[in-house]
């Protein structure tokens, strides 16, 4: 006979507890705290158990209030663990889990390859995948963890939206111990499982590579970096590579774009941010080259230069691979599937047990326009 799973033991004791009187219709269940103590399992398996019991109509989970017995029960003795949505853990590896992947946006410049690479790893293991598409907006964003969490889902993938604070949501999802990995942007003093590119090396490496080509006087475009630690380490990088090249090279930042910003792209703010890119040329027309921060924002920038008697030379983050035209800016070109694949492998860790957070910085190269990868 196989052993009971852990947390229906506590599906079991909770219950018992029905039948014998011990817990009555609108009874304050214990927490996933108290469960996960009493049991001596992680508060992730309690949770299951509770939401084994709300699928069922056992329960009511009331957000910021705690989980009560139903009001009007079922049948008792006609409750199945196998027949239940969640299913047993057997069954759910047997089927497979569930995992959902929050992405603002996704273009063949970048993100593209991301969830592509997330899918595939699901499906080599029979998980199924739901996409939800947050557009950027944060509390877009929050609902969606908390509707994807009440429906059961067993691990989020996120790549989170550009904000001053951290999604309350996601910190709950975090201190509630729920498997959650961070793709892209890791979110600074949350202790939550991250992978990512070296944004800082990769920034550098890029604009060393301008440098080396002859560039003294360079500019790094950008929306605003406040509180986007992907942006606030290109940036850094940057500089860093300015500061190391000598006191004859110079750096300029030019943030505060926003067309490239997600549902924001569209032919008037083209048009307002590439007027701004030819403001700042023409208040300092010493410089040659310009670090964008992203692909569409390098567009943007070659729309505002290219009028110019001497444009100056344009270099980003990210380009669409096109089997007809080479790339046509230098650029970094992040490995979007292998993030996809060790953030599902991350994920999986996490529900075999490993409880400590881990940060996984995924590799990238430089991309010469219209060439191969630059040898460093």
């Amino acid at each position: 006979m196989s052993k009971p799973l852990l947390y229906q033991n506590i599906v079991d004791h909770l219950l018992d507890a029905l039948r014998t009187g011990e817990l009555g219709p609108g009874a304050r269940v214990p927490s996933e705290a108290e469960l996960a103590a009493r049991f001596g399992v992680s508060r992730v398996t309690a949770q299951s158990a509770l939401e084994l019991l709300r699928r069922q109509g056992v329960v009511e989970r009331l957000r910021g209030k705690g989980t009560f017995v139903a009001q009007q029960l079922p049948d008792l003795d006609s409750i199945s663990l196998d027949k239940t949505e969640a299913g047993t853990r057997r069954d759910r590896v047997a089927a497979g889990r569930t995992f959902a992947l929050l992405i603002p946006d996704v273009s063949e410049s970048y993100g593209l390859e991301l969830l592509l690479a997330v899918d595939a790893a699901c499906a080599e293991h029979g998980d199924d995948l739901i996409v939800h598409r947050t557009a950027g907006d944060r509390a877009e964003e929050e609902r969606a963890v908390d509707r994807l969490r009440e429906r059961g889902v067993d691990g989020l993938v996120v790549f989170p939206v550009h904000g001053e604070y951290h999604n309350a949501s996601l910190v709950r999802a975090v201190l509630d111990h729920f498997p959650l990995v961070m793709v892209d942007r890791p979110l600074e003093g949350l202790p939550a499982d991250a992978v990512r590119t070296d944004n800082l090396a990769a920034a550098r490496e890029l604009t060393a590579a301008l440098i080396r080509d002859g560039h003294r006087h360079l500019a790094f475009a950008s929306p605003e970096p406040s509180h986007t630690t992907s942006i606030e380490q290109r940036l850094a990088g940057f500089r860093q590579a300015v500061a190391e090249a000598g006191p004859e090279v110079t750096g300029h930042a030019v943030t505060g774009f926003g067309a490239t910003l997600p549902g924001a792209l569209n032919a008037a703010n083209v048009r307002r941010d590439a007027e701004r890119i030819g403001r700042f040329l023409d208040d300092t027309p010493q410089v040659t080259a310009i670090v964008a921060s992203e692909y569409n924002l390098a567009r943007v920038v070659e729309t505002g230069v290219r009028e110019r008697p001497n444009p100056p030379r344009i270099a980003c983050f990210d380009s669409p691979v096109d089997p007809f035209d080479p790339p046509r800016f230098l650029h970094v070109r992040q490995d979007e599937a292998e993030m996809g694949r060790r953030a599902v492998a991350a994920l999986r860790e996490q529900l075999a047990g490993r409880t400590r957070p881990a940060l996984t910085t995924v590799a990238f190269r430089l991309v010469e326009a219209g060439t191969g990868p630059v040898e460093s």
